[in-house]
């Protein structure tokens, strides 16, 4: 029995294969002991841990921490001199003409950010052993200061983390109850301030992290699971317990990196290999882009970033993904101009949108599909709940009088601008970079996933849309699919010429040896001699600031073939900045992407017996599709259709936990493994 649980903001999900067959379970999130919605998961589907032979885990705690400002007090020890890199930052801010603008708060005060005598210079010389007679007195006055977690960033640690490995060892001795994580732990790349701030942040969450996976694993331990669990990280692989606790940065984006690992998985199955790919959960939307099967992993990831906002650095391997607060408990209001807004603000697990009858009293998305009929208030959230609609129509109210609207007025106009927010973060990994969203197929998952998705390939003109089988669920399906991974990233300037070949090659064999040894000391029954390995360099023209991310080719000799990896680089330069330069190519950063395959479940057929459509008919009911008009629409069970079904909308295919609306004039079919492929009007099969 393989098991994955998926810890979101409003559901923990789960799902199990017992011989190639795939079974699920959603329940509340349970906050702040997460660890007991993941437990209820497991006796919702009467599971016994004592037959769980692979357990994989991903969850929002991480983020939440983060953003919730609910990590532990933390200080930062870096180089004399250089103790006001947090506040400093960087001058890029993305609201240019706003003379009110401040700065992202750092996370350590200053007074809490110290120094010791130390330098390694730009070459990773050791220039002056870091001086730690003051030590004593420094972590003397943080005891007093009742600081939790140390963080250690040295300048040019990224290349020589010698006095950081002195200072940490010191620290380990005369204070070992203290959390210390030092930057080359977290990151080998260069850019002090991101270094610095990614390692603060690690910190800061490090025993939250700590004390959250050390429960989960005493409570299926005390359940019989004897196994070490895999959690999911952001760079949509999964690791170790070990691993995920020597950077808990690793695990921000965990639950939506496996959503976007289980798109390409499956886009790869079905030979659909372009990709746009949406993850509408209660709390939030998640978007990137698949190309040619290819999962963007980069480092220059931000968290809080807005547009007027430049929020913070995590210099993490993190799938590309664009997320906003849009999802089916984001929560409508009107601002002192009369404007709608839905979110970020979300009503969360509890008390959840008005319409779950938990005390909620905000006007949410879901309460919305709900008055336009999107959502079957006879089976509401399959037939669990009974949806209050007292609770529904009050929420809704003061909108209805501030904007002088009707409330059907108003819900039509709360799914719309729901709809625009997340066309334009669509739009953000698209067309901002160079793609064209018409060249690809929309395939949505999540809780509301299906409900929305239709609406938005009208709007950007996408010809296909699928909506996977188990969609629900389907973060968690794809930790029953990804494999364990690391990536190590080492910042070495280099001319990409024949003069450098050979120090590319030695650099990226350092590098494998690394990775074999962290598979082999994280004891987790991994087959090191079965590890496979993927280069990449992250390369810029001479003289550049930024730089694009390219495959490392490897010509039939055996060495890598600069011609090859110069032409990629070219054109993928041309596709994201329009232009290309006749100059020299620099190597900045060294990628290499260390896997380890595990055993994946069969992608189960759908059966078809010659069932007719008309017998998955449910019921008609009138729903509200926007500028297409109210009609009187079929809803159908998608339990009971088969492979090969095919019908027009207006209809609505309704699972327990899944709403697919079809607008007026688009075509659905079922495909042989139950994914459901909606062809819009003008779009090609």
């Amino acid at each position: 029995m393989r098991v994955a649980t998926d810890v979101g903001g409003t559901f923990t999900d789960l799902v199990y294969s017992v011989e190639g067959q795939l079974h699920t379970a959603k329940v509340d999130t349970t906050p702040p002991d997460f660890e007991s919605g993941v437990m209820n998961t497991l006796d919702k589907a009467r599971l016994d841990p004592k037959a769980i032979e692979f357990f994989a885990h991903g969850s929002t705690v991480i983020i939440n921490a983060i953003t919730e400002r609910k990590g532990v007090k933390t200080a930062l020890i870096t180089t004399k001199g250089f103790r006001d890199v947090l506040e400093i930052a960087r001058g890029n801010r993305p609201d240019l003409f706003n003379f009110n603008f401040r700065k992202p708060r750092p996370f350590v005060e200053r007074y809490l950010r110290l120094e010791l005598d130390e330098r390694v210079n730009y070459k990773g010389e050791l220039s002056k052993e870091v001086d730690l007679g003051s030590l004593t007195d420094l972590l003397d006055f943080l005891k007093a200061e009742k600081v939790e977690a140390i963080a250690i960033a040295f300048l040019h640690a990224y290349i020589n983390p010698v006095n950081e490995i002195a200072t940490a060892e010191a620290i380990a001795k005369l204070w070992p109850e203290v959390s210390v994580l030092a930057s080359h732990q977290i990151s080998r790349e260069w850019r002090e301030y991101e270094r610095t701030n990614t390692t603060v942040l690690s910190a800061y969450i490090h025993p939250v992290a700590k004390t959250y996976i050390e429960s989960l694993q005493a409570r299926l331990v005390d359940r019989g699971f004897e196994q070490p669990p895999y959690l999911m990280q952001s760079n949509t692989g999964i690791s170790s317990v070990k691993a995920v606790l020597e950077n808990p940065t690793s695990m921000i984006e965990s639950g939506p990196a496996s959503g976007i690992f289980a798109a390409a998985w499956l886009g790869n199955e079905i030979d659909i290999n372009n990709l746009l790919v949406l993850d509408i959960g209660g709390t939030t939307a998640k978007c990137t882009l698949i190309e040619n099967g290819e999962i963007r992993v980069s480092t220059d990831y931000h968290i809080e970033k807005t547009n007027t906002d430049p929020g913070y650095p995590i210099q993490t391997p993190v799938s590309e993904i664009v997320e906003i607060g849009n999802g089916g408990g984001s929560i409508a209001w009107v601002d002192e101009g009369k404007k709608l807004h839905v979110g970020p603000q979300s009503a969360g697990a509890m008390p959840g949108p008005a319409a779950y009858g938990k005390g909620g009293t905000f006007p949410t998305t879901t309460d919305a599909n709900l008055l336009m009929g999107r959502i079957d208030k006879n089976n509401f959230v399959g037939g669990e709940v009974e949806p209050d609609l007292d609770a529904v129509y009050k929420a809704f109210e003061p909108l209805e009088k501030s904007l002088n609207m009707s409330r059907e007025e108003l819900a039509r106009g709360v799914v719309r601008v729901a709809n625009s927010n997340m066309t334009n973060a669509l739009r953000l990994v698209s067309t901002n970079k160079g793609h064209d969203p018409r060249e690809f197929t929309l395939i949505a998952f999540g809780g509301g996933g299906a409900m929305h998705v239709v609406a938005l390939a009208e709007e950007l003109n996408i010809p296909r849309v699928i909506v996977p089988a188990n969609s629900a669920v389907f973060s968690a399906l794809g930790m029953l699919l990804t494999d364990i991974r690391r990536d190590y990233v080492q910042t070495k300037l280099l001319r990409l010429d024949t003069d450098g070949i050979d120090e590319i090659g030695s650099l990226f064999d350092g590098m494998q040896q690394q990775a074999k040894a962290d598979f082999e000391a994280e004891k987790n029954n991994n087959h090191t001699d079965d590890a496979e390995f993927h280069y990449y360099l992250d390369m810029r023209y001479n003289g550049q600031e930024h730089t694009v991310k390219v495959p490392a080719s490897i010509s039939s000799a055996g060495k890598f073939d600069l011609s090859e990896i110069a032409t990629t680089f070219h054109s993928s330069h041309e596709q994201r900045y329009t232009y290309t330069l006749d100059t020299d190519i620099e190597v900045v950063n060294f990628h290499l992407v260390a896997i380890i395959n595990v055993d994946k479940p069969t992608l189960a057929r759908k059966e078809a017996t010659g069932k007719k459509m008309e017998a998955t008919f449910m019921h008609s009911r009138q729903v509200d599709f926007d500028h297409h008009g109210i009609h009187e629409t079929n809803v159908y069970n998608g339990m009971e259709m088969e492979a090969g079904m095919r019908l027009q909308g207006p209809a609505i295919i309704q699972e327990p936990s899944v709403t697919l609306v079809i607008s007026p004039g688009h075509n659905a079919e079922v495909d042989n493994f139950g994914n459901y492929h909606v062809l819009l009007r003008g779009g090609q099969s």
